[in-house]
């Protein structure tokens, strides 16, 4: 059996893709491998995300001014990727797309994502300032990565300032009241709709911090989604 190809991904680093994750189809579970619904040829899933600042800055830097500038961006960076390193393998981008996608569950396999109180994914290197941006399957055939086995650094936070933050009490009692949160954020003037407090106040990963920009960005979208729930 020939050796596998390690993964080329200093240009996905640069570009603010700076994580990365290669599956085998055959090792998933096969409930995610069923959903994925593979073609023939496909051999593996990719899972890329970002950590910190840097894909922010890429984003701006490129000019896109559409309404999902960060997905675009990232569509764009993956293709480009694909052409240029990889001139000749199929591939087929699934996410960003309207196809559900468990992005969690994948997070999980890849040890990136453990359970917060915020209900956002966090690790001991990033914290919560980390997302994934990109799912594709291809007829690749990089050396499967190795699970990060980092554990949550929640359980081991005996102060839990996300908890004392959040000015909902939403996160209270152990359990997240997405209700309380949702109310709140509509509120005229409130300090949590274009950023969570509670989230902001964790410890964890405090150095890679989104920009201000990158925040409001992100919290104006969920925003709006509770505005049209909550009419």
């Amino acid at each position: 059996m020939s050796e596998r190809r390690p993964f080329p991904g200093d240009y996905l680093n640069e570009a603010g893709l700076n994580r990365q994750f290669v599956f085998n189809l055959h090792d998933l579970p096969a409930d995610i491998v069923d959903k994925l619904a593979p073609q023939a040829g496909e051999r593996q899933l990719i899972l890329f995300g970002h950590g910190g600042r840097r894909l922010w800055e890429c984003v701006q830097a490129s000019g896109i001014t559409s309404e999902h500038p960060i997905d675009d961006y990232s569509i764009r960076t993956v293709e480009r990727w694909f052409a240029e390193q990889l001139p000749g393998q199929r591939y087929r981008i699934l996410f960003p797309s309207n196809q559900p996608i468990g992005l969690q569950a994948l997070g999980k396999l890849a040890g990136w994502h453990h359970p917060s109180p915020i209900m956002v994914g966090v690790d001991r290197e990033w914290g919560s300032w980390y997302a994934y941006r990109a799912v594709v399957m291809a007829d690749t055939d990089f050396a499967p990565s190795l699970a990060e086995e980092a554990r949550s650094p929640c359980p081991t936070c005996a102060p839990q300032p996300c908890v004392a933050a959040c000015p909902a009490n939403a996160l209270k009692d152990g359990q997240f009241d997405l209700d309380a949160c949702s109310r709140y954020r509509l509120r005229p003037e409130s300090p949590c709709a274009h950023g969570c407090l509670a989230r902001q106040a964790c410890p964890v990963g405090r150095q890679h911090r989104y920009e201000d920009a990158q925040i409001r960005h992100s919290y104006s979208r969920s925003l709006a989604v509770i505005r049209q729930y909550y009419g």
